[in-house]
C-alpha cells in the first residue's frame, strides 16, 4: 500500500505547470466515438482516469496509441459495440460520457450505471430526460442501463431544471447527430464544456452558445476526426494556487486561463491573497494573515464544488470563522473529519461548514476519502507541524498527475512511502 508523506513547515517557491484538464480529456476521448478514423489529443493528463476511460473506449473496439506522455491517436474506425461493461464504468462516474455519442453514432448504447468518488448521489434523470425528448428509450435493469432511438433522433428544445454538466455534454454529444436542430435551455457553461463544443465544431459540427445558458445544435449527417488540444486543468491550477497562499510563499501555475478560476481568484483574494496573472497563468503570495470568508458552491461561473475542500482547508487557518455551504453534492464534508485529526476546527451541520480558524495543523495520520479532499489533506500537511502521512491515495491519482513530483520540485518534503498492509495476516 502506498502513502504520501509531507513533512511540514518549509518554503515552497518556483513555478509549476499543470496538465490538461481531467473533466476535458475524459469527454474528449468519449467524443472521438462520434467520428469514424484517428482523432489526436494533445495535452491529455497522465491520470488513472483517462487510463480507465481509454479501456472503455478499447473495450467498444477503438485502438489507442500513446505518443509521448500527453498524445493520444485514438482510431475508432472499427468500433463496432455500444456496450460499456460494469467493471469498468463502476469505477469512474465519467465513463457515462460514452452514452451520448454511441446513441449519435449507433443509435443505442448499453451502459453501466456509474461509480468514482463516494461524494453524492449520481443521478441519471437529467441525462435520461434530455435524451427522451431526443426519442431515446430507456430501460434500466440489473445495474444497466438500456439506450435506444428506434426511430432516429430528432431535434428538439430541453429545458434542464439543474445545470448538470454530465446531461449537458451528453445532450451535446447526442445531438450533434439529430435530424434537425435541438436547442439545450439552462445548459451547463463550464469551460470543459467549451472545450467539448470547440473540438465537436472542428469535426464538423454546427453547435453556437457554447460558454452560456442557451446552446442550440444544427444535426449534421458526418464528423471527421481532428487534432485537438485539451484546455489546462484550472482545478489542478486552484489546487496549487491554494497550496502557495497556505504556506505563504510565492508561487507561479502556468499552463491554465485564470478567467476559468474567476470565483476562486476573488474569494482567495477577500482572505488576504494576492494574484498576478501572467500570458497563461497567475503568481500567487500572501504577505499577511489568513483571512475568514464565506463559500458557497454552485454551477460555474460560481465557485466550483471540485474547489472547496482546497480552500476549506485555508479558511481552517484564517484568523476568524467561515461557512462553507455545498450545494452541489451531499457528501463532500467527509474530508473535514481527517482535517480535524490534525487539528482543524470544523463542525458540520447539513450542507454547511462551520470553520473556525486555528493557529496551526498537527500531522498525522489521516485518510484521503475522495480526490479533492486528498489533496487538501496534503496541502494542509504543507503546513503542519511533523509529518503527514494520507493514505488510500489512488483517489488522488484519479485527478492529478505528479502530484508528489510538482510539490517537491517547489521545495515541498513529499514523497510516495510503500507501507505494510494491516489486512493481511
Amino acid at each position: 500500500m502506498e502513502i504520501i508523506r509531507v513533512e511540514g513547515g518549509h518554503h515552497l517557491g518556483g513555478s509549476v505547470e499543470v496538465a490538461g484538464a481531467k473533466n476535458s480529456a475524459l469527454k474528449l476521448m468519449a467524443a472521438t466515438l462520434l467520428a469514424p478514423g484517428v482523432t489526436v489529443l494533445t495535452n491529455v493528463p497522465n491520470i488513472s482516469d483517462v487510463h480507465i476511460m481509454g479501456k472503455v473506449l478499447k473495450h467498444l473496439g477503438a485502438k489507442i496509441e500513446v505518443r509521448g506522455v500527453h498524445e493520444l491517436a485514438i482510431d475508432t474506425s472499427e468500433v463496432s459495440s455500444w456496450e460499456a461493461p460494469y467493471e469498468l464504468v463502476a469505477k469512474m462516474r465519467a465513463s457515462t460520457a460514452v452514452m451520448g455519442p454511441l446513441i449519435g453514432r449507433f443509435g443505442r448504447a448499453v451502459i453501466a450505471m456509474p461509480g468514482g468518488c463516494n461524494i453524492g448521489a449520481r443521478k441519471m434523470d437529467l441525462h435520461f430526460l434530455g435524451l427522451e425528448a431526443l426519442g431515446v428509450h430507456f430501460d434500466n435493469d440489473h445495474g444497466y442501463i438500456y439506450a435506444e432511438a428506434a426511430d432516429g433522433l430528432v431535434g428538439t428544445t430541453v429545458t434542464l431544471s439543474f445545470p448538470s454538466v454530465g446531461a449537458t455534454e451528453n445532450l451535446i454529444m447526442a445531438a450533434v447527430r439529430a435530424r434537425g436542430t435541438t436547442v439545450i435551455d439552462n445548459a451547463a457553461r463550464e469551460p470543459e464544456i467549451v472545450d467539448l463544443i470547440r473540438m465537436l465544431n472542428e469535426m464538423g459540427a454546427k453547435i453556437s452558445g457554447a460558454g452560456t445558458p442557451v446552446i442550440e445544435i444544427q444535426g449534421v449527417e458526418e464528423l471527421y476526426p481532428v487534432e485537438h488540444r485539451v484546455v489546462g486543468d484550472r482545478i489542478e491550477a486552484g489546487t496549487f494556487l491554494v497550496a502557495g497562499a497556505i504556506t505563504g510563499d510565492e508561487l507561479e501555475v502556468t499552463g491554465f486561463a485564470p478567467s476559468h478560476l474567476g470565483m476562486v481568484l476573488k474569494k482567495m483574494e477577500l482572505m488576504g491573497v494576492q494574484f498576478e496573472t501572467t500570458g497563461n497563468g497567475a503568481r500567487v503570495r500572501r504577505p499577511g494573515k489568513i483571512l475568514p470568508t464565506d463559500i458557497q458552491t454552485l454551477p460555474y461561473p460560481g465557485f466550483p464544488t471540485d474547489m472547496q475542500a482546497q480552500v476549506l482547508a485555508l479558511t481552517a487557518l484564517a484568523q476568524g470563522s467561515s461557512v462553507i455551504t455545498e450545494n452541489i453534492f451531499e457528501n463532500r464534508f467527509m474530508f473535514a473529519s481527517e482535517l480535524g485529526r490534525m487539528g482543524a476546527d470544523i463542525r458540520i451541520e447539513g450542507h454547511h461548514a462551520l470553520v473556525r480558524g486555528v493557529d496551526g495543523f498537527s500531522g498525522a495520520q489521516v485518510v484521503s476519502p475522495d480526490l479533492r479532499g486528498g489533496a487538501a489533506l496534503v496541502l494542509a500537511g504543507l503546513v503542519a507541524e511533523g509529518e503527514t502521512d494520507v493514505s488510500a491515495i489512488h483517489h488522488i491519482d484519479r485527478g492529478y498527475e505528479n502530484f508528489v513530483g510538482k510539490l517537491r520540485s517547489l521545495g515541498a518534503h513529499i514523497e510516495r512511502v510503500d507501507v505494510a498492509d494491516d489486512t493481511d495476516f
